[in-house]
């Protein structure tokens, strides 16, 4: 079985606001997947802030996605700035409502983003049995985002604010869909086959649809609370518990941190009483 991974964190944006804690869960997750997880240097690719373009973090996916085989592991890691914007395909016939995106180093609003619908049309091209893990510490929020009270540690001192992985749309933008945000309810599509192979992809991200991922001050260095979190009861637990146990465990850790985020976890019921980097075997016909 082989091992790919493909980890990108942005924090020193072109012409957006920067964030700080997002290199940090690159190092982190990259010591996770070498202590507990049987990746080696040469299976981890790294793009961090200039070279975390959109064309390279497509070109590092492709590329992932076309040497799979059977029985592999895949792990795609992304912390940054994340958004939503309306889906205008004219195809959709602006029927799905709403995408999301993650927002590249070079990230516009020209195309200058990788959205749901992109990232599973690079996916859903893996063969049977490849095992993908997807972790995206950034935000899924929509239009009524910043009226949320999104929480604050109150332990945090103005030194060391806690910045909000949340990029809005830009007014005209945001003009495309006006009045219309009571119908707009957000859609996370980037696993909706449901194919035979579904149970084979998984999805973790560091929010609600419906909230935003914060970028905050822990343990005396700025990290996605949610990337924290996540590979710190991977060490507690030494690796061995199921997924259901670290969603149970990540949660209530950001709770008591005074965090309002929710992480989730998307996947069947069988893949999440499993550990991490494996999957139940398929039953024969």
């Amino acid at each position: 079985m082989a091992r790919k991974a493909l980890l990108v964190g942005v924090n020193d944006y072109h012409g957006i606001s920067d964030l700080r804690g997002c290199v940090n869960d690159v190092t982190n997750m990259r010591s996770i997947l070498k202590t507990y997880l049987g990746f080696t240097n040469s299976d981890i690719r790294v793009l961090l802030d200039s070279r975390a373009t959109k064309a390279n973090i497509i070109a590092r996916l492709n590329q992932m996605v076309a040497s799979a085989k059977s029985g592999d592991f895949l792990v795609f890691h992304f912390s940054g700035h994340g958004s939503q914007i309306r889906d205008r395909d004219e195809q959709d016939e602006l029927v799905d409502r709403m995408d999301e995106l993650i927002c590249p180093y070079d990230m516009n609003w020209d195309n200058g983003y990788i959205t749901d619908d992109l990232l599973n049309s690079i996916f859903k091209k893996l063969p049977s049995g490849v095992l993908l893990e997807v972790f995206l510490d950034s935000c899924h929020s929509g239009t009524g985002l910043r009226s949320l009270d999104f929480g604050r540690p109150a332990n945090l001192g103005p030194q060391h604010p806690t910045l909000y992985r949340y990029l809005p749309p830009p007014p005209d933008i945001e003009c495309r869909f006006e009045g219309e945000e009571d119908e707009l309810q957000p859609i996370r599509r980037l696993f909706r086959s449901k194919g035979r192979d579904a149970v084979h992809h998984i999805l973790w991200a560091g929010c609600k649809d419906s909230q935003t991922s914060a970028d905050a001050y822990i343990n005396n260095a700025y990290n996605g609370a949610f990337t924290y979190f996540f590979c710190k009861h991977i060490r507690d637990t030494n690796g061995s518990a199921s997924r259901q146990e670290l969603l149970t465990r990540i949660r209530a850790s950001l709770n008591h941190g005074g965090y309002s985020q929710i992480p989730q976890l998307e996947c069947e019921a069988t893949v999440q009483k499993k550990e991490l980097g494996s999957a139940p075997k398929k039953q024969k016909a």
